[in-house]
């Protein structure tokens, strides 16, 4: 459980992969996309420039292809799986590179801060992550970028973790006010496929009437797809109570502004018994 107090000027922000590059074509960014995701950030911070953001994005079309060709996540231990794991390191650092660039022509003092050079994990799970710098950079007002990036194990040899695994880890550290998800559907459908009535609210009370439903990404994704990111959120909430987590499409223009202004938008999962305010 939480046991210090939320940071209500820090929001943790997530630009899915499947938002800002074309999954179904490998290499492939959404420059249009992320250009004006940038410049909603922009705005944001322009307008409450007290607003810590702690940004994170997926892979998309870049790291997940080779990830899932050499198995990594699972572990990496032969030449072949080593070679395989930088394959990962050096798409998954491209595709960083193309969201510093959009982020520093929106205006925005962005500055990349690589997992793989600063998380150790053991079996999977985060053990280790100096975070001297990452804290730095939110208290003189950058902005710092992490993202889905390969890690060295000390189970594994090596695996990757997803921006949410980051996430988690760091959310019991900092305690942000907010977890935005922003992607392309527009929140938790409770009647997928048909996805005709899309949930506003959901909490640990409630998931066991769309837990059947929750499906994994229809694109290649070796982090899980949306039944991960729901659970992830959903132990999140249960043990820092004062906690949402925000998952809503980023499609719309305007859409991540108004989230990062504190609009609940899409789907936002809390604790039922602690509900904040808007």
């Amino acid at each position: 459980m939480q046991t210090q107090p939320i940071n209500n000027q820090l929001l943790f922000l997530k630009l899915g992969g499947s938002l800002i590059t074309d999954k179904s074509r490998p290499h492939t960014v959404r420059s249009g996309v992320l250009a004006r995701l940038a410049d909603e950030i922009f705005i944001v911070l322009n307008e409450k420039p007290d607003l810590q953001i702690l940004l994170g994005h997926g892979s998309g079309s870049f790291g997940h292809v080779p990830a899932k060709k050499f198995g990594t996540r699972n572990g990496v231990k032969t030449k072949s799986e080593w070679r395989g794991f930088i394959e990962v390191w050096r798409e998954a650092a491209e595709l960083n590179h193309h969201v510093i660039s959009a982020l520093i022509d929106a205006g925005l003092q962005a500055i990349s801060l690589p997992p793989s050079g600063s998380v150790i994990a053991d079996d999977g799970e985060i053990s280790l992550w100096e975070l001297s710098a990452l804290t730095s950079a939110l208290e003189v007002g950058l902005l710092p970028v992490i993202y889905g990036d390969v890690s060295f194990d000390r189970v594994r040899g090596g695996t990757i973790l997803s921006t949410e695994d980051l996430f988690t880890y760091l959310a019991y550290q900092l305690i942000p006010k907010r977890i935005i998800l922003a992607g392309r559907e527009p929140g938790i459908w409770a009647d997928y496929p048909e996805s005709k009535n899309l949930l506003t609210d959901l909490s640990p009370k409630n998931i066991a009437q769309i837990n059947p439903l929750l499906e994994g990404s229809s694109n290649t994704d070796v982090t899980g797809g949306m039944a991960s990111k729901v659970r992830q959120s959903l132990e999140l909430v249960q043990k820092i109570p004062a906690l949402e987590v925000l998952i809503f499409s980023g499609e719309t223009p305007g859409m991540l502004q108004r989230a990062l202004l504190g609009e609940r938008v899409g789907t936002t999962i809390h604790n039922s018994d602690f509900l904040p305010e808007s």
